[in-house]
């Protein structure tokens, strides 16, 4: 349990958030949202004791254990990624630590003796002994090899860093569980072994993330950073998104007479009720919605992008033709003998075990990389519109960004091109801003600004939603549910894959595997489990 009393955090005359009360208790998750720069990440610090705030007190239950998802990549370099792991449960690693060097003395005294006793008693009671094959669970389910346990942390990539911190995290079912956006870097399927890991913890999770689908299914509540205050409401994050759509809406129908609103959130409150009890996510064990009531929703003050694609022409019968397309990368073979006909209302995820080899893909059908071998062939009716993994090459200039986003735009209108930028949230000084000094978040904005400039019938998507806030994702994700074209595409978001494909296609290093289906049903498919398993070997 924590709790949160009388809370304040100013920054100069900058007040963050203040007089915020809370309390989180166990067995409940609670996500934290916010726009960019809200204090989502700033109020976890506070949390765990990292940052100061202005006023009030933050406290835990008597004896608790507070554990959190560490940033530092380079922290723990000279350990081995177990003892990295085992260090996540403090008062264990010190007793583990302590006992070890008392064994190892070469004038081992009784003293000594009898310090180790009471150091093994410790151990014991602490479940000890378990400790190595616990931590070795956790690095397994977080897809770390074996072999690579008794590694030191410097051998290893960034990714495979994030894992191992992630591990140690959870490592001894702590109390308090506090991550900031732990499904960073991770793949989809280790998305969704923790998914199940947090669905089935039993103590006080708080965490901050942008995958919606992930916040949907391990979070009982959702803490709102708005307007100043941090408020907290029962219910995953959609249904709060669905709510305050609602509530946004039914604030602007002055003329709607008061009983009738409510008889509207009435009814909005029972038809979610319905569809989480039908649910698997753990929303529904926790009957997050149990004491809702219409006083809890209202408008947010949260402002959504106008992302808008049209084409300028409906794409025709022959669209994108690939045979026997091959691509290896130093002596690794990402795809091989690729064959399949992209046809017309497709709108096609790639996935693979190597995040390589759809970049890869896309950059060989739009021409910016040569396959080993085979062929593609797009239609005569067909523009395509790219948004690349990596985008740092558009952004080495001075311009700022009126001048860097008439560089694509047939009308180069200052009045045209400041109202296209507005609608991406872009006004005021801000259109002024060197691009070569934008965040991640203002970059794709802009990239998406460009693509939709294109009037393309056929979108290239390399993992979209890169370094995109909650806001901008909701509102990408809903235009290209309603896109009249066709789209390729690859995400780590399951959400954004759930609701946008109607065709998987796997790239594998001995084929491909091609379903027309929703993903949800295509990886729970047991005849395409085999499938994979056979290619990956």
């Amino acid at each position: 349990m924590i709790t949160v009393n009388n809370l304040d955090l100013q920054f100069g005359k900058r007040i963050l958030f203040q007089d915020v009360n809370l309390k989180f208790t166990s067995g409940n998750c609670y996500g934290i949202i916010g726009a960019n720069g809200a204090g989502k990440s700033t109020f976890l610090r506070i949390i765990s004791g990292e940052l100061d705030p202005t006023r009030g007190v933050v406290a835990q239950g008597p004896g608790e254990r507070l554990s959190v998802l560490s940033q530092d990549h380079f922290a723990f370099d000279e350990y081995t990624v177990l003892d990295t792991v085992l260090m996540g449960h403090t008062t264990l690693w010190e007793v583990m630590s302590e006992k070890n060097a008392l064994y190892a003395k070469p004038d081992f005294s009784d003293a000594d003796g009898i310090r180790v006793s009471e150091l093994e008693e410790k151990f014991a009671e602490m479940e000890g002994w378990n400790a190595e094959s616990d931590a070795a669970g956790l690095l397994s389910g977080l897809g770390i090899d074996e072999s690579l346990h008794y590694a030191t942390m410097k051998e290893l990539s960034g990714k495979q860093k994030v894992r191992i911190l992630l591990a140690r995290a959870l490592f001894g079912q702590p109390d308090n569980l506090l991550l900031d956006e732990p499904t960073n870097d991770l793949d989809l399927e280790t998305v969704g072994w923790l998914e199940n890991y947090l669905a089935n913890f039993e103590h006080t999770v708080l965490v901050v993330s942008h995958d919606r689908h992930f916040l949907d299914s391990v979070c009982t509540h959702t803490v709102d950073i708005d307007f100043g205050k941090i408020q907290l409401f029962s219910g995953n994050y959609s249904f709060w998104y669905e709510s305050s759509q609602l509530a946004l809406r039914q604030q602007q129908q002055q003329n709607k007479k008061a009983e009738e609103k409510k008889k509207e959130l009435e009814e909005f409150i029972r038809r979610f009720s319905a569809n989480v009890a039908k649910s698997k996510q753990t929303t529904s064990r926790k009957k997050m919605i149990e004491k809702l009531n219409i006083e809890e929703i209202r408008p947010s003050s949260r402002r959504y992008p106008g992302i808008i694609f049209t084409p300028s022409r409906e794409p025709g019968n022959q669209i994108l033709e690939v045979k026997g397309l091959t691509k290896s990368i130093d002596g690794k073979m990402l795809f091989r003998d690729l064959n399949f006909t992209v046809e017309k209302d497709d709108k096609i995820v790639f996935i693979s075990r190597d995040p390589r080899a759809m970049t890869a893909f896309f950059r060989i059908i739009n021409g910016e990389e040569k396959a080993d071998s085979g062929t593609f062939q797009w239609g005569q009716t067909i523009t395509t519109a790219y948004l690349p993994l990596d985008n740092a090459a558009y952004f080495q200039s001075d311009y700022n960004l009126i001048e860097w986003l008439s560089q694509f735009a047939e009308d180069t209108n200052d009045v045209f091109l400041k109202g296209f930028l507005g609608r991406m949230l872009f006004a005021g000084e801000e259109l002024m801003k060197k691009v070569s000094v934008l965040s991640g978040g203002e970059k794709m904005r802009c990239m998406i600004s460009r693509m939709m400039l294109k009037d393309a019938n056929v979108l290239i998507l390399d993992t979209p939603t890169n370094h995109l806030d909650l806001e901008s994702i909701q509102a990408f994700n809903n235009t290209l549910k309603a896109y009249r074209g066709n789209i390729l595409f690859a995400s780590h978001d399951h959400e954004f894959i759930q609701t946008i494909a109607n065709r998987v296609i796997e790239l594998t290093p001995n084929g491909m595997i091609d379903k027309m289906t929703e993903y949800d049903d295509y990886i729970t498919d047991p005849v395409v489990a085999g499938q994979r398993e056979r290619l990956y070997r």
